[in-house]
């Protein structure tokens, strides 16, 4: 007969804390106030519970672990990012533990606590902003954490990115520099990076004496979502000759429905997209186009939370900034 293997959940509950309580004693039982550890210490002596790798938290002698939470496994820029986390995790003995959130502030707070459990020695983040209680949660780990792909003021926290809102304001100017009165913004999730962008366009656009205007469909970006949002924004800008994208694969689907309907590019409609991703650099013509570092966006943050996690003295934020790159499409 096969028996249910007890869980930090099932420790919790009958210990009447929550799982992260358990993490941390297990982790580092001076952090734990003694009547809750006695209480939890009782708890796994009853249940005879021992603490192995198939169990959140990992015994002594297994390789460490950075947590990593990404909005999206299907957007390319984070694929890149792991890839530069990697870079320095592998040859420095690390694993990495990578989740996902679906861009959902809830999702991720929930991934956080999960990721957590696991005894992580680090946790890389991709967003700046968290709910009360993932807060709540990223303080009690009392681990290194690292947001990155933006920059933030005084976060209290490892930071690597570089400015959205400076990236958004450029790039509008630079559109407007070729001479486009009527440009749209189109944006996909709203998520605080995206609203920064759109921010940034919008400054940009009332410094020129020009009317703003927005898609935000709540989508993760893709060349179809881009087509589709050409086709809706025909119909409410029909006077547009300009759009800046949130991401490159907008930005294709963009110029894929221009060629469609026969309309010039960049002569009618200039087109900039963001991140510089490889589908922007094979269409053609070459899209504009915000060219980000995320490789080393991922490998610099990793590098610095490793000298945390070891006690070494290092810098806590990074501006690793951005370029633009006119392409063929402006």
């Amino acid at each position: 007969m096969k028996y249910q293997r007890i869980t930090l959940q099932d420790i919790a509950a009958l210990a009447g804390v929550t799982k992260m309580t358990v993490s941390r004693y297990l982790r580092t039982p001076d952090k734990v106030a003694p009547e809750t550890a006695a209480r939890i210490a009782e708890v796994m002596a009853e249940v005879n519970y021992m603490p192995d790798p198939e169990n959140r938290a990992l015994a002594s002698n297994m390789q460490p672990r950075i947590g990593v939470i990404i909005p999206s496994f299907h957007n390319q820029i984070f694929a890149d990012l792991l890839a530069g986390i990697e870079s320095v995790t592998k040859p420095m003995g690390y694993q990495t533990l990578v989740v996902n959130y679906d861009y959902d502030r809830e999702r991720e707070e929930e991934q956080i606590s999960t990721v957590l459990g696991f005894n992580v020695a680090g946790l890389i983040l991709t967003e700046t902003v968290h709910t009360l209680r993932a807060e709540k949660y990223l303080t009690a780990a009392g681990i290194p954490v690292a947001e990155v792909m933006d920059l933030v003021a005084d976060s209290g926290r490892i930071n690597v990115g570089f400015d959205n809102f400076r990236a958004g304001f450029d790039m509008a100017n630079m559109l407007i520099a070729s001479g486009k009165k009527r440009i749209i913004y189109f944006g996909s999730m709203a998520d605080a990076r995206d609203i920064k962008r759109y921010e940034g366009y919008c400054k940009a656009m009332a410094d020129a004496g020009l009317a703003d205007g927005r898609l935000m469909p709540n989508k993760v970006s893709s060349i179809s979502v881009g087509t589709g949002m050409m086709a809706m924004a025909r119909q409410m800008y029909p006077d547009m000759d300009g759009i800046l994208c949130t991401n490159d694969d907008l930005a294709a689907g963009v110029l894929q429905e221009c060629q469609a309907a026969n309309i010039s590019v960049p002569a009618q409609m200039g087109i900039a997209g963001f991140h510089g991703l490889e589908i922007g650099q094979v269409t053609a013509p070459k899209l504009a186009s915000v060219v980000t570092p995320r490789f080393e966006i991922g490998k610099v943050a990793t590098e610095i939370l490793l000298k945390k996690i070891n006690k070494q003295p290092t810098i806590e934020q990074v501006d690793l900034h951005y370029r633009l790159s006119l392409g063929g499409t402006l």
